[in-house]
């Protein structure tokens, strides 16, 4: 029992590819449209996991500054730019889909950051700010981007998308600091990481597999008939990811350090599926889910192809900076 519960956190990749498989085979054959009406609470189940052991004093740490300020202009300023300009591209004819895109873009950065910029060797703290502050800048923002952005396309209420994500993010954020600070006093961090938190991962990645699942079986007839939505969906997204890496780590040799570089990347490139999936599933349904969960395919590999290429060709060897003659 704890391997197949464990088994979705410890193989998420291959969990995502038999989810979208078997929920569009699901889909084809029978009516699932009553999973909807439990996205809400999946949604909040997802995200609560991921919040305990999150340490909000984070934010008031005055270290790293010019890292942190990049990293929100590109996160806040390029990336949703970016967005609009593929969704309006490619996405104009589905724009729940484009609404998806834009919550992908407006909502970084995943835990797995601060874990691909330890693997790399990149500033670990520098990387945890940048999770910290771009949850709760994104939170935010991103009522406020959807109606600029996609007013003119959908409806979009203020109101109850901030309502959604106060649910989906702040609440779980909330319950999570509660739990973690009395889990502090039983068992000291190091406990914590190895005997409780690989639990609290494998819980949200359940949550996970039920809303890519609901998502795509619902989706099902559509892609049927719509195969080329789905086309052009995953052409953005590998688009979006390409540019990315490109562009952030074109800054990073050229404004950062590289350890400060590899905090920037992994802090841009891999953006916080688990909670967008949560907003776009609640607050504009199934269809804008989709693209989300069709992210999770590209994300974790494209990831781990940069760090297997940064690692053989030390990519942002150019700016790396020497102190006492050594290659910090």
């Amino acid at each position: 029992m704890k391997n197949i519960f464990l088994f979705p956190s410890r193989n998420f990749l291959l969990s995502v590819l038999i989810v979208l498989i078997s929920g569009f085979a699901a889909g084809l054959f029978i009516d699932t449209s009553i999973l909807k009406k439990h996205i809400l609470l999946v949604s909040i189940i997802v995200v609560y996991p991921a919040m305990v052991g999150y340490k909000i004093e984070e934010i008031f740490k005055l270290s790293n500054r010019r890292l942190i300020a990049i990293s929100m202009v590109f996160n806040f300023l390029f990336l949703p730019v970016l967005a609009y300009a593929l969704g309006s591209i490619f996405l104009l004819q589905a724009p729940l889909l484009f609404a998806g895109l834009l919550i992908i873009a407006l909502l970084p950065t995943a835990n797995m950051t601060i874990a691909f910029t330890a693997m790399a060797k990149g500033n670990v703290p520098g990387a945890v700010q940048i999770n910290v502050l771009g949850l709760i800048a994104g939170a935010l923002l991103t009522p406020w981007y959807l109606l600029f952005m996609l007013g003119q396309y959908i409806p979009i209420d203020i109101l109850a998308t901030l309502k959604t994500i106060a649910t989906v993010i702040f609440v779980p954020l909330l319950a999570g600091i509660i739990t973690y600070y009395f889990l502090l006093k039983k068992y000291n961090e190091k406990k914590f990481n190895s005997r409780l938190k690989p639990y609290f991962l494998a819980a949200s990645a359940w949550g996970m597999v039920y809303i890519i699942f609901a998502s795509i079986s619902v989706n099902a007839q559509r892609i049927i008939s719509r195969p080329d939505l789905i086309f052009m969906a995953l052409l953005v997204l590998v688009l979006f990811y390409v540019v990315i890496y490109l562009v952030s780590i074109i800054i990073g040799k050229y404004c950062l350090n590289a350890r400060d570089s590899l905090a920037l990347i992994f802090g841009s490139a891999l953006r916080n599926l688990a909670i967008a999936m949560g907003v776009a599933a609640t607050a504009y349904g199934p269809d804008a889910a989709l693209i989300v969960a069709l992210a999770f395919i590209i994300q974790p590999p494209a990831a781990s192809v940069f760090l297997r290429i940064n690692e053989k060709y030390n990519l942002l060897q150019a700016k790396t900076e020497l102190k006492g003659g050594k290659i910090e």
